[in-house]
């Protein structure tokens, strides 16, 4: 069975006590040093010469249990030597004076000691005092970790006090929990909408059944009616399904990373692309990048599906690529209905359409399939209306490493062709 590890109070507890302990006892000890080196009052003794002359020479202080017999004996005699008396009497000075600083440091140090003691509980307590209050944020924030789920994410420690370390953990957890809180909005309404656009081609189905098989007897033509119609939802929700699996896949990130020029990519697009009655005018430069090429190719398309489905009879898209500041970049432009400023960001979300959700012109994940493989290739993707109508959208994404251009680029691309069909 293991112990229980002490908590991060009683740690910081036991760090500030025993650096608090640590620095006391340097300063004690420091003290205690500088008070025994300070010499004795007494240094020097002075002798009488035969002439009557005194002089004085530096004193060594005799042994005492040697001396002071001596000293007593001479003391008591009458005629006793000058100097001996002169010099017992110093040698008492001394031996007083020594004994008054050992009492004076056997005093300072059991004083100090003990006043260190005291001191040291007392720092013990203000620590475990101080420590509280400084990790009290931090209990704040573990209680608002375990509180936060998938369904409550509404709470915010909105800590107060001065802007220090802890504050911006507060705020940083904060931000993510905004974060992961507009994350399970948008997959909840994401598997709303997803739910409600599968159930579509569902129900037309059923209800194409429902109506041939309600009949006595339907015909071959019913019947085939019927298949055609239902081939028809089943392609709708194929579709759907194909969508929302990109989807899903661009969440796990880039598995394939290869230089691509988006000139080549846009080009092949353009050769399989179903542009109706629409007139497209093309400006292919060569723009070199990394990545995964059936997805940038994907994307691309997406951009001139877009750009074609959502457009007026008879009207223009203009595709081009080029490296503008040092960024490969790709800029899909049509005429078409005009779009409000207010509902670009809401173009690059699932399921999101300027008209009905229930039509049947396309999911609403076109372009939220750009956002996310530009995402995923760490670029960017930016839709400003145009003046009169449609939109222009600017993908730009980052150099290819290693290279600026590709090599065979020319090869494929003009430097600027333009063509219209």
């Amino acid at each position: 069975m293991t112990r229980p590890k002490p908590t991060v109070r009683v740690r910081l507890t036991l760090l500030y006590t025993g650096l608090f302990a640590a620095g006391g006892a340097i300063l004690l000890v420091i003290t205690y040093l500088l008070v025994a080196a300070i010499p004795t009052a007494v240094t020097s003794w002075s002798v009488r010469l035969p002439g009557g002359q005194v002089e004085t020479s530096a004193f060594r202080v005799p042994d005492r249990a040697e001396f002071e017999p001596i000293c007593v004996e001479a003391l008591r005699s009458k005629d006793v030597d000058p100097n001996l008396r002169d010099k017992c009497v110093t040698a008492y000075q001394v031996w007083g004076a020594q004994t008054q600083r050992a009492e004076t440091l056997s005093q300072l140090l059991r004083f100090s000691l003990t006043t260190l003691a005291a001191v040291i509980g007392l720092a013990a307590l203000t620590g475990w005092i101080v420590a509280g209050r400084v990790l009290r944020p931090v209990h704040t924030i573990a209680a608002a970790a375990r509180a936060a789920s998938q369904r409550n994410l509404s709470d915010r420690i909105a800590l107060q006090g001065p802007h220090d370390e802890l504050r911006d953990l507060a705020d940083t957890f904060d931000e993510m929990l905004d974060r992961l809180q507009a994350t399970f909005v948008g997959q909840e309404r994401f598997i709303a909408n997803a739910s409600h656009e599968l159930r579509t081609p569902l129900m037309a189905m059923r209800a194409t059944v429902d109506v041939v098989l309600a009949k006595p007897a339907p015909t071959n033509a019913e019947l085939c009616e019927m298949a055609q119609d239902v081939r028809i939802e089943v392609d709708h929700a194929e579709g759907l399904v194909e969508a929302l699996l990109t989807l899903a896949r661009n969440e796990r990130g880039l598995m394939v990373s290869e230089d691509v020029d988006l000139a080549t990519a846009a080009e092949d697009v353009l050769d399989s692309a179903e542009l109706s009655d629409r007139h497209v005018h093309a400006s292919l430069e060569p723009a070199a990048t990394s990545g995964d090429p059936v997805l940038l190719e994907r994307l691309i398309a997406n951009l001139v599906d877009n750009a074609v489905r959502y457009n007026v009879t008879g009207g223009d898209v203009w595709v081009s690529t080029s490296t503008a500041h040092g960024r490969p970049t790709v800029v899909v432009a049509n005429t078409g209905p005009v779009v409000p400023t207010e509902a670009i960001d809401g173009l690059f979300e699932p399921f999101h359409r300027l008209n009905d959700r229930t039509s049947g012109d396309g999911f609403g994940l076109g372009l939220a399939i750009v956002a996310s493989i530009a995402t995923m290739h760490h670029g960017t993707v930016t839709a400003v209306p145009r003046p009169g109508g449609g939109l222009h959208v600017t993908l730009a994404l980052p150099p290819a490493a290693g290279s600026g251009q590709c090599g065979d680029a020319a090869h494929h691309v003009g430097a600027a062709s333009s063509y219209r069909l």
